[in-house]
């Protein structure tokens, strides 16, 4: 009887790992993963890569755009981003400058990441409970830990949408970075126009590009 027990109890534990590894699975294929372990896992692989490449902690332009383009770009919303940023100028926009728009601030963002990146070194990530407001949308809150300094608060503002969790703002030591660009972009738009708030992050962006270390070496 107790080798017949044994049988039987394997038997369900095996089965019950199989339900629950079909069950992970659905839920991958179904975009069934949380917000807070979409960033952890994205967060926790760039920090990983940056820290064991020594051409991406001196600043190779190339290999951290590509880092940035496959582990962070597809997992977020530029243009809803944009969208945000542009406020009510956004409907006064053509498709080809909302376009032009989109292309240019993500351009400008990624620059901007990409210089964070190449300062990695021992920094860690600690995660505090998420903020959610109602079912589609939470904000993700964590904090980067380093010897040198206080720590610095991150969060990610994240909206559920068909493909899964995207994030469409980020908030660096309290500062959202849509409502930082907010006020700029309309300053520009009242001042030059959308056209002339295009121009503004082409310049900015190409003098990015300009001054990475791969151009100025």
């Amino acid at each position: 009887m107790n080798k017949v027990k044994k049988i039987l109890l394997r038997f369900m534990v095996s089965l019950n790992l199989v339900i629950l590894g079909l069950a992970m699975a659905h839920a991958a294929e179904k975009g069934g993963e949380t917000p807070e372990a979409l960033i952890q896992r994205i967060s926790q692989e760039v920090l990983e890569t940056a820290k064991k490449d020594k051409e991406i902690q001196s600043g190779n332009q190339q290999k951290i755009r590509i880092l940035v383009e496959n582990k962070i770009l597809p997992h977020i919303d530029f243009q809803l981003m944009t969208k945000m940023a542009m406020a009510t100028n956004w409907k006064n926009a053509t498709v080809d400058q909302q376009k032009d728009l989109e292309k240019q601030f993500s351009s400008l963002l990624i620059y901007t990441y990409s210089n964070a990146l190449s300062q990695v070194r021992d920094q860690t990530l600690e995660y505090k409970t998420p903020l959610y407001d109602g079912e589609t949308d939470v904000v993700v809150r964590s904090q980067v830990i380093s010897s040198r300094g206080e720590p610095i608060q991150l969060n990610y503002h994240l909206t559920k949408e068909a493909g899964g969790w995207k994030i469409y703002d980020i908030n660096v030591l309290g500062a959202w970075l849509i409502e930082t660009y907010k006020g700029s972009f309309r300053s520009e738009v009242n001042k030059s126009g959308i056209d002339g708030l295009i121009k503004v992050l082409t310049a900015k962006n190409k003098k990015l590009a300009e001054s990475s270390p791969e151009k100025s070496s």
